[in-house]
């Protein structure tokens, strides 16, 4: 009745009178609900009507700080401070002047002060553990949070951020610790269970991890967040049977998500059920067409299967989403290669070196297809840019050997052979594939035998 009082008195420009409880009432709502030019309104009409009232003035402060007005917000404190020094909002409303302006230490010497004037131990206690949250110091974050879990032990909100400072500081153990206790008063608390999970889990103690998980939705059935917890435990322990049921239960509780799709299709493909783990990808595409890991699944899938046509159109889909990522378009130079796309290859594994992936591999696989379509000066020039980076790689020497074969110059190709025998001599028998015919030179018989004796 007061708000609609008050918002037909400023559609008719009449002046109502309201107590000073019910423009605080009034007030609160319009802040509650974002509508700030109305909370100011209020504001103002209720400070004209009632001069003295200390709340409706802190809820001027308020506004002010809001507005970013922090010299007339400070100026107004300084007039409430010598009226009422113990009014602790007014110490608190000085502390977020200090937070707003990055001055966490003198917010945090504020809020100390309304903590000695206050009934309401708990909320100035959460201001102060985010104050000192800004300044990284979990230890005395985590003390403050836990005094509020002390006046409200159901404050799940105060518990995950004890959690996160002990995360933060990477006191794992501790942090199992201080949960054990809490489940001992606790022990119905499934929220705990699941973050005692978690910290197992950073533990890579599985199994207490399954445990804990395993706790917490029988608790509460119909808690996601410990099915979907308990599902990526058991995908860890290779019981993908089981992680596909609790995945399955998460999908009957909430609305389906890409993420849990794509994880039943992990599943499903560890089993070697491809058929089934690409049913599964797709969904997880349709439910966010701009998941590149789903479509880079389904690529993989597809060329496990020897599908190179659908596995080319899944890669090409990955690549429109990233392009910067030098991984796909290493699986997109390999897929091209299956289908004797050779300079599409090319152009992939170039890529993938403008992308600053300088891997053997990468420098191998160019040269090998500029070598296959007979670019021999190209595969060399390749060849010789990666000895810059690889200087004893054997793949690299015995390359060279069959390249400069290749073009006429035997004193270079003889060198390198030698090199490749001395750092690697077995290798030579894999290379017989690349160069079939080089090896049956006699010339080249008679350096690997030599090689052989001195061995």
């Amino acid at each position: 009745m007061s708000l609609s009082k008050f918002e037909s008195m400023l559609k008719t420009n009449k002046v109502y009178f309201f107590d000073s409880s019910e423009f605080e009432e009034i007030i609160h709502y319009y802040l509650d609900n974002g509508r700030h030019t109305l909370a100011k309104k209020a504001v103002k009409l209720g400070v004209e009507q009632h001069p003295s009232s200390i709340l409706l003035k802190l809820l001027e402060v308020e506004l002010y700080i809001f507005e970013e007005q922090f010299d007339t917000a400070e100026k107004l404190l300084n007039e409430l401070e010598a009226i009422e020094p113990t009014n602790e909002e007014v110490h608190i409303q000085r502390a977020a002047i200090f937070s707003k302006a990055d001055k966490h230490k003198e917010a945090i010497e504020s809020l100390k002060t309304a903590l000695e004037f206050t009934n309401d131990v708990a909320d100035v206690s959460s201001l102060l553990a985010m104050e000192y949250l800004y300044l990284d110091d979990f230890d005395q974050a985590r003390m403050n949070f836990a005094k509020c879990l002390e006046v409200d032990f159901e404050d799940y909100s105060s518990l995950y951020n004890i959690i996160y400072c002990f995360d933060m500081d990477e006191k794992h153990q501790e942090a199992v610790a201080y949960l054990k206790k809490y489940i001992d008063v606790n022990p119905y608390c499934e929220v705990a269970w699941h973050q005692l999970g978690r910290q197992y889990m950073v533990l890579n103690d599985h199994e207490e991890a399954l445990r804990a998980f395993d706790y917490a939705v029988i608790i509460d059935e119909s808690f996601i967040g410990g099915y979907l917890e308990k599902a990526k435990t058991l995908e860890i322990l290779e019981r993908y049977e089981e992680a596909i049921e609790n995945y399955t239960i998460s999908l009957e509780l909430d609305d389906p998500t890409a993420f849990v799709f794509l994880r039943m299709g992990d599943c499903f493909r560890n089993l070697d059920q491809l058929n089934k783990s690409a049913e599964f990808y797709k969904k997880a595409v349709n439910e966010d067409p701009l998941l590149d890991k789903a479509w880079m699944s389904l690529t993989d899938v597809y060329y496990l299967l020897e599908d190179y046509s659908k596995s080319l159109y899944y890669i090409k889909k990955v690549l429109s989403i990233d392009e910067f990522n030098s991984v796909y378009w290493r699986k997109y130079g390999e897929i091209n290669i299956k289908l004797s796309f050779f300079e599409e290859a090319i152009v992939a594994f170039k890529r993938c070196l403008s992308l600053d992936d300088k891997s053997l591999e990468i420098w191998l696989a160019l040269s090998d297809v500029q070598y296959y379509l007979g670019d021999y000066s190209e595969s060399l020039n390749t060849l010789i840019k990666a000895k810059k980076y690889f200087n004893d790689a054997a793949e690299i020497e015995y390359r060279l050997f069959g390249l400069f074969l290749q073009v006429g110059d035997k004193d270079a190709s003889y060198m390198h052979l030698k090199n490749g025998l001395a750092i690697d001599f077995e290798f030579w028998e894999v290379m017989k594939e690349l160069y079939p015919g080089f090896f049956k030179i006699e010339e080249v018989i008679n350096i690997i035998e030599n090689f052989r004796k001195e061995k």
